[in-house]
């Protein structure tokens, strides 16, 4: 971490003395061409990222988004941090993986990266991606990307083809998946405190786990569309092939006496959804928006937790859901204003059966009204103002509760120089435990522990401030941040002790979760077109206060890419240390992650890559956690080894026939994938 800080400093310095002015309407980095609003950033790739890029993976992982972690060869996008989870969009909707697969890179226009979501987003979402793309008039393009590792078994496959006649647009994608490993381990130390005051120690150790899954996706979309409407209708389905199945061997030592028992496991779920959408333009700086999503999903499992005594129970749950959203948007001068309202409904319905005995029929609802005002003041203090009220209505048992919840939001952003912008977000949301937690169910961990749900559990109060200085040069960006969030009357796990020396963890609200973090970041084009740099480093400060502990941690979360463009090769090395947080009595470190990629582009249709990943590393580290309670000391380790060493292959083909584009299209994939299941934790 000490590199990358110098590397920071040495770079930014350097930068910083080859910069020459520019006269630009907004602050521009020519070499990422990244734009700085009031409420995102708006990113301009450059011409040799979208040619080297086969994928919408592949593109964003170009433009090194802080603290975003993708991994092309699994499709996934995650957050490293624990502010919440990263929303993809295309063109304003929910972009699934088969669209981001499908994407002509000849269409993307621009990526919008919102790192504070408006008040139009829901709960939980940390960042927003929204990748803007023209609209297809005519011909077709039909492809596919093919993933397989070779240290592993570990594969997927996706085909994909669009046709447009007239102004019509039918699409279809077929993907599969399968995965086979064994190399995951962890390792458990734990100390109880009883109630007679003694000390139990236990120690629990994975010997050997094995899972595997197969599974397929479906996808149809229509669209119909000209310069003033766009209407689209997606039908999803997925489903395994035969149940998802895992199994493991454990050792338990109590007190210095060791047993080794086996636990087993599967899980179903199938989800088809249907998502339609409609986009109307009026007198040119109007427009209305509407979206309906209804989903289902059908899910069944087994679980064991053999640890001191057979324990093992089935699920089986039927999720039913529906949420719409309609927008109305104005472009007026010197102001544009948007209105919106959305509704969502779902109904769960899980037994639990065996040891786990309990029947748990959960209704939810949910209305969210929103508005938000953006333009400029005095020509150059940018602004975004909204404010969201939401009703939230739980319905369980005899458990009732309706919340009244609001949402304000304000962003400033003013230009000290011509290079030099000043930006300030502040807002106050409300978090909602996950559905599951809310129920009333109660799933034994351990021989010691007990997982309860909570039903009077209350949304919390999350208020955050956020301060940016951001200087920028043709080939340089650099940026200093400050962030400060304070979760009052939080949502945090307790665990209390029973007469008979059971502990028992549970969420419930407790006083506050503080966090604070100071971080600079760059990105610094070394050689136009060639060479590309992008480092952040960040101190970070949290602040925990429960019933009756109090309890902070300081720790250190950066990462660096560094990317080259040589004629058909494309390379990539990326790095970061994982993420180093404490959350009510748990201290977390998630383990660090370095890969390198290359590309070789073998015609204009076809791409063959390769991405190392933990290379010299035969264990890599997953997570290592310790829980500091009153009752409970903990020590949490988990190594992978399928992870380590790994080398995967890539395989895309594109190939397109009379492609013509125009205004902007919207794609769409607004599922709902919450069961409200609890389950045990391994």
């Amino acid at each position: 971490m000490k590199r990358i800080v110098f590397l920071v400093f040495l770079s930014t310095s350097a930068a910083w003395m080859q910069a020459q002015e520019v006269e630009l309407k907004e602050v521009v980095v020519k070499g990422a061409r990244v734009v700085q609003q009031a409420d995102r950033q708006v990113i301009y790739p450059t011409q040799q990222q979208l040619e080297s890029s086969t994928s919408g993976y592949s593109l964003l992982n170009k433009l090194a988004l802080p603290h975003i972690r993708i991994d092309e060869p699994l499709h996934s996008i995650t957050a490293l941090t624990a502010s919440g989870r990263v929303v993809v969009r295309i063109n304003d909707t929910d972009a699934s993986v088969a669209d981001l697969l499908s994407m002509d890179m000849k269409a993307v226009e621009r990526i919008d990266f919102i790192d504070h979501p408006g008040v139009r987003f829901g709960d939980d979402v940390a960042y927003v991606i929204d990748i803007k793309v023209l609209q297809p008039v005519s011909g077709y393009v039909v492809g596919a990307d093919l993933t397989q590792a070779l240290t592993t078994a570990n594969g997927n496959g996706t085909v994909f083809g669009k046709w447009n006649m007239g102004k019509s647009e039918l699409g279809v994608s077929c993907n599969a998946k399968y995965q086979h490993a064994n190399g995951y381990r962890q390792h458990e130390s734990a100390t109880y405190l009883l109630n007679d005051g003694s000390l139990y120690h236990t120690e629990r150790r994975l010997l050997s786990s094995t899972s595997s899954s197969k599974g397929y996706g479906i996808g149809l979309t229509y669209s119909l569309c000209d310069s003033a409407y766009v209407f689209q209708a997606k039908l999803n389905m997925s489903a395994p092939i035969g149940p998802s199945r895992s199994s493991d061997r454990r050792l338990f030592t109590e007190e210095g006496a060791t047993t080794t028992f086996d636990n087993e496991g599967y899980s179903k779920s199938k989800s088809p959804s249907l998502d339609l959408y409609f986009h109307r333009d009026f007198r040119q700086h109007q427009s209305l928006t509407a979206n309906v999503v209804a989903t289902y999903i059908g899910s069944s499992s087994h679980t064991e937790s053999n640890e001191g005594s057979a324990y093992a129970y089935d699920t089986r749950g039927k999720t039913y859901s529906l949420w719409a959203e309609t927008v109305y948007e104005n472009r007026l001068q010197p102001f544009n204003l948007s209105a919106g309202l959305q509704f969502g409904q779902r109904y769960m319905d899980n037994h639990y059966t065996g040891d786990a005995d309990a029947h748990n029929s959960l209704h939810t609802s949910m209305l969210y009204g929103f508005g938000q005002l953006s333009g400029h003041l005095w020509q150059k203090l940018g602004y975004v103002a909204g404010f969201g009220l939401s009703r939230r209505y739980f319905s369980q048992d005899r458990h009732k509760h309706d919340f009244l919840l609001m949402r304000p939001k304000l962003s400033l952003s003013y230009p000290l120089t011509r290079r030099l912008r000043l930006k300030y977000d502040f807002e106050i949301s409300q978090h909602v435990s996950q559905i599951a937690l809310i129920s009333s169910v109660s799933i034994k961990q351990n021989s010691r522990e007990t997982l309860l749900g909570n039903p009077d559990i209350e949304p919390n109060r999350v208020t955050s401030h956020d301060l940016r200085l951001t200087y920028t040069a043709p080939t340089l960006m650099a940026e200093l941040q400050g962030y400060y969030r304070l979760n009052d009357n939080c949502n945090m796990p307790k665990v209390t002790r029973t007469a008979n020396n059971r502990f028992l963890t549970t969420q419930t609200n407790q006083k506050g979760c503080d966090f604070f973090f100071i971080q600079p970041l760059i990105r610094w084009t070394i050689i136009p077109e060639k060479l590309d740099f992008t480092a952040y480093c960040g101190l970070y400060r949290f602040f925990n206060y429960g019933d009756d502990y109090t309890h902070t941690y300081t720790s250190a979360n950066g990462a660096a890419w560094l990317q080259a463009y040589l004629g058909r090769w494309t390379f990539t090395a990326y790095g970061d240390n994982g993420w180093n947080w404490m959350e009510g009595e748990n201290e977390g470190h998630q383990g660090a992650n370095w890969q390198l990629s290359a590309s070789y582009r073998l015609s204009r249709s076809l791409t063959l890559s390769a991405y190392a990943g933990y290379f010299f590393c035969a264990h890599p580290t997953g997570m290592r956690s310790e829980l500091k309670n009153r009752y409970i000391k903990k020590s949490y380790a988990s190594t992978d080894s399928d992870a380590g060493n790994s080398l995967t292959l890539n395989l895309t083909w594109h190939f397109a026939h009379g492609r013509k584009y125009r205004d902007i299209n919207r794609t769409l994939n607004h599922r709902d994938t919450e069961t409200g299941i609890l389950s045990s934790t391994k």
